[in-house]
C-alpha cells in the first residue's frame, strides 16, 4: 500500500531526476541552434557577395566613363556597357543560377550625366546601381527567411574628366613630279584626263587625256592630310592646345607655314596651294621640321598660353627615294637628334621604292609609327592613325 508520504518520496525523486531533461532542452532549442548557424553561413555569404558585387559596380562604373572619354562610346550606348559589364563579371559568381542572374539584370542600372569643362570638351559622371535577391539557405528559412537583398552603388569621375596636354607638330609633305602618277581609285567627277607615267627616273605626260581618270598621288595626300587635321580640330575645338605647321617639299623646302595655333593656317598656306613637281632630297625639309618643333620660340608660344609641357611631333611623308643617297643619311642624323630629343616622329612611305621605305622606317620612332601606304586607302588609313594617336595622347584620364 502506497501511503501519502510515500508519494510525496516518489514525487520529490522523479523532480530531481535531470536525465530526461537534457533531451527535452536539447529538442526545443535544436531548432534555433540550427537556424542561427544557418544565419551565420547566410552573413558570410552576403558579405562575399556584396564584395562581389561592389567591385562589379566600380569597375563597370570606370569603363563606361573611359570609354565616354576615349569616344568609343556614347552618352546612350554607354548604359547599355555599363549593364552588361556588371553581368559579365557577376557571371563568374552567378553561374547556372539563371533566376539570380534575371533578377541581377532587372536590378542594374547606369546613368551618366555630361558638362562641358574648361579645356573645351566633355566631362562625364557615370553611376551604376545593381541589386538583386540573394535565396538564404534550408536553415535559416526556419526563422521565416527567403531572401536578403544584395546592392551596390558606384559613382565616378575617374577617367572622365577630359584633361588637355599641347602639342606642336609638323607636317612634311613630298610634292616631287611622281605625286602626278594615279593611284588605283577611280576618279569619277572626269570622263578623261592628262595623265603621266614613268620611264625610269623621268615622269612623262601622255600627249592626250586618257579615259578613265585616277585620283593622283597628290589629290590623295590632300585628302589624307585632311583626315588628321580634321581630328586634331576635333580633339581642340578651341584651337587651345594644338600647334600645326607644313613643309611642302622637293629637291628643296618649296613652301611652308609658321607654327600656329590650330589648323587653319596649314590648310590655308601649304594644303590648299599643294602640287606636284621636282625631285626628292629629303633632309632639308626633315631639318627644318625638328628646328622648328625644337626652337625656343615654339617652347615660348605654348608656354603664354599656359602650356609648360607639350609634345613634339615630326610627320615625314615621301612616295620616292632620295635623289642623292648621301641624302639618307643626313635625313637619318636629324630624326636620331629628334628622337634623342622626345620628338615623336611618324613615318609614310607612300607607294615608295625599297630605298625609301627603308629610311622612313628607321626614321620613325618605333616600328607602329610606321606606314607603307600602297595604295589611296593605306594613305587615309595611315594618315588618320596618325591623327587618331595624337588626339588620345592629347586627351589624359585623370583620376
Amino acid at each position: 500500500m502506497i501511503t501519502g508520504s510515500n508519494i510525496l518520496g516518489i514525487l520529490k525523486k522523479f523532480l530531481g531526476d535531470r536525465a530526461g531533461n537534457f533531451g527535452i532542452l536539447t529538442a526545443i532549442s535544436m531548432p534555433v541552434l540550427v537556424a542561427a548557424g544557418g544565419v551565420a553561413i547566410d552573413v558570410t555569404n552576403m558579405t562575399l557577395s556584396h564584395s562581389q558585387l561592389q567591385e562589379a559596380t566600380d569597375a563597370a562604373a570606370l569603363a563606361a566613363a573611359t570609354a565616354l572619354a576615349n569616344g568609343t562610346a556614347t552618352t546612350t550606348t554607354v548604359k547599355d556597357l555599363g549593364n552588361n559589364f556588371v553581368l559579365g563579371q557577376m557571371s563568374n559568381y552567378l553561374s547556372g543560377d539563371g533566376a539570380t542572374a534575371d533578377a541581377l539584370r532587372a536590378g542594374t542600372s547606369t546613368s551618366v550625366t555630361s558638362s562641358s569643362n574648361s579645356s573645351g570638351g566633355t566631362s562625364y559622371s557615370v553611376t551604376v546601381n545593381a541589386s538583386y535577391s540573394m535565396p538564404v539557405n534550408s536553415m535559416s528559412r526556419l526563422l521565416g527567411m527567403q531572401s536578403v537583398s544584395i546592392a551596390a552603388s558606384s559613382s565616378t569621375t575617374s577617367g572622365t574628366a577630359i584633361q588637355k596636354t599641347a602639342l606642336s607638330m609638323e607636317i612634311a609633305l613630298d610634292k616631287s613630279g611622281s605625286m602626278l602618277l594615279n593611284t588605283n581609285v577611280i576618279d569619277k567627277s572626269q570622263s578623261s584626263c592628262t595623265q603621266y607615267y614613268t620611264n625610269g627616273n623621268y615622269l612623262y605626260q601622255y600627249p592626250n587625256p586618257i579615259s578613265p581618270c585616277y585620283v593622283k598621288k597628290i589629290d590623295a595626300l590632300k585628302t589624307a592630310v585632311g583626315n588628321l587635321l580634321d581630328q586634331l580640330d576635333a580633339a581642340d575645338p578651341k584651337s587651345q592646345y594644338v600647334r600645326t605647321a607644313a613643309i611642302a617639299w622637293s629637291s628643296q623646302v618649296d613652301s611652308s607655314s609658321n607654327l600656329d595655333w590650330g589648323t587653319k593656317t596649314t590648310r590655308t598656306n601649304v594644303l590648299g596651294g599643294l602640287n606636284a613637281s621636282g625631285g626628292t632630297e629629303s633632309s632639308a625639309p626633315m631639318k627644318k621640321a625638328y628646328n622648328t618643333v625644337a626652337s625656343t620660340a615654339e617652347a615660348t608660344a605654348q608656354n603664354n598660353q599656359g602650356n609648360k609641357n607639350f609634345q613634339k611631333y615630326i610627320v615625314l611623308m615621301t612616295d620616292g627615294e632620295n635623289n642623292d643617297p648621301s641624302s639618307d643619311q643626313k635625313t637619318l642624323a636629324t630624326c636620331k637628334a629628334a628622337k634623342d630629343a622626345g620628338v615623336q616622329i611618324y613615318t609614310v612611305a607612300f607607294m615608295a621604292p625599297t630605298r625609301g621605305q627603308t629610311l622612313l622606317s628607321s626614321c620613325a620612332s618605333s616600328p607602329s609609327n610606321y606606314f607603307d601606304a600602297q595604295q589611296m586607302s593605306d594613305l587615309v588609313t595611315a594618315f588618320k592613325t596618325i591623327g587618331a594617336q595624337a588626339a588620345k595622347q592629347m586627351t589624359l584620364l585623370t583620376n
